[in-house]
């Protein structure tokens, strides 16, 4: 991703502590390095809807008075939201930073000065963009793999005859692979005939 979509300027960011007095700290922070503070959350019940309906670029969790709370809150953020989060600590404390790693932090700071925190975030942003377009590889080439295989089965050819048919597609339309790949996935699942629950039921136990 070029360096121009990793810009920090004017983020909207989210906070999340237990401690209402270092969530105001914070923000006043956030908002001296010219971020937007799109919502204060404390209750860990909360968070995971202002989280989806605001869809901040990063979030925040301070470590305040639980372990527990404070990890609970980067669970539900992690789970709503596809933004990176930065785990806040008073005190190095690695049993916490395992356990927070477990639950989906892109990183963590100690003791954050303005400038550590600008810094945090620059780097979070930018680990989170590289691993977001591996993953978009992976989903690419999953694709692609997937809708080979429908081809394979439908016309009784082999792997190579399948991609070809793919890219011949591709290029008469002037189209992407990946779209072509797509569409074709798309259309074999919307013309499956509708299962029987109890085979459905089987298949899944």
């Amino acid at each position: 991703m070029p360096s121009s979509e990793l810009e920090t300027k004017h983020l909207r960011v989210l906070i999340a502590n237990e401690r209402r007095d270092r969530l105001e700290l914070l923000a006043q922070v956030v908002t001296g390095l010219g971020h937007d503070v799109i919502a204060r959350e404390i209750h860990v019940k909360e968070v995971g809807a202002v989280t989806a309906r605001e869809r901040p670029d990063v979030a925040l969790v301070g470590l305040g008075l639980s372990c527990e709370h404070a990890l609970d809150l980067i669970s539900e953020i992690v789970r709503e939201a596809y933004c990176p989060v930065i785990a806040l600590l008073s005190a190095r404390d690695p049993s916490y930073i395992r356990d927070a790693a477990k639950r989906g932090i892109f990183a963590y700071i100690v003791d954050s000065t303005p400038e550590e925190l600008q810094s945090a975030i620059d780097i979070t942003l930018q680990r989170f963009a590289e691993y977001h377009s591996l993953q978009g590889a992976f989903g690419r080439r999953a694709l692609i793999e997937q809708a080979k295989g429908i081809l394979m089965a439908r016309h009784s050819v082999n792997s190579d005859k399948a991609f070809e048919m793919i890219r011949a597609h591709s290029q008469h339309n002037g189209r992407k692979v990946v779209d072509i790949a797509e569409a074709i996935v798309e259309s074999h699942l919307l013309l499956l005939p509708p299962s029987e629950p109890g085979v459905s039921e089987q298949a899944t136990a």
